[in-house]
């Protein structure tokens, strides 16, 4: 239920983004990009708050296993990827202008992981069923045109993120449509596996009951 929950929330953020971008496309670059910035300022920022509540709270006791190694009491690492995130969370926020021209790229290379994610999970319901080739055919085209956009940037910018409204909406309307497929195929092998297991428990007892009467 977990996997499902989050590739419905990839899903769901995909076709959000998709819309917005189709729909404003000259004027969404800048409020993505100041999005990017305050999700890696609240991501740093929980690093160091984390941090300073650790060390606050550390224990004046250390206690070491037998070889002599700290198990607590161990001050944790100074959170230098923390720092490093909201310094450049604040510049994405602050100064959005400035990285307008890299954001297709960014753009490009989310829908290429993407592709790639759905290739592994295709790959992984193949153990709950039989899927067919045709399931590869929506992630392919997901792949190139992340790796178009890419390689090859539009211009002017604004067909660009048009572009990419369609092919992030196509995304996470794939994404959820094979989510909920091999979730339910997952739950229908599960369902067989469980009967399977529990008809041959009881020929087992039966065996067993039977050599006990002989």
């Amino acid at each position: 239920m977990r996997n499902l929950q989050s590739s419905i929330f990839r899903a769901l953020v995909a076709i959000a983004v998709g819309v917005l971008l189709i729909k404003y496309p000259d004027n969404m670059v800048t409020g993505i990009i100041v999005a990017i910035g305050v999700l890696f300022l609240l991501s740093g920022l929980f690093s160091v708050l984390s941090y300073w509540y650790t060390s606050r709270h550390l224990s004046e006791y250390k206690i070491y296993d037998a070889e002599g190694r700290l198990v607590t009491g161990q001050k944790p690492d100074y959170p230098i990827v923390g720092i490093g995130s909201m310094i450049l969370g604040g510049i994405l926020a602050l100064m959005p202008a400035t990285f307008v021209s890299f954001l297709m790229y960014v753009i490009g290379a989310v829908l290429v992981l993407g592709a790639v994610g759905q290739f592994l999970a295709i790959i992984a319901a193949r153990r709950y069923g039989k899927v067919s080739l045709g399931y590869f055919t929506c992630p392919s085209l997901i792949l190139l045109a992340g790796l178009y956009v890419t390689l090859k940037p539009m211009s002017p910018l604004s067909t660009a993120m048009y572009f990419l409204g369609w092919i992030s909406l196509f995304y996470g309307i794939v994404e959820a449509v094979n989510a909920i497929l091999f979730y339910f195929a997952k739950r229908r092998w599960e369902e067989q596996y469980a009967q399977l297991k529990k008809e041959n428990a009881v020929i087992v007892v039966d065996n067993d009951s039977s050599a006990q009467s002989e």
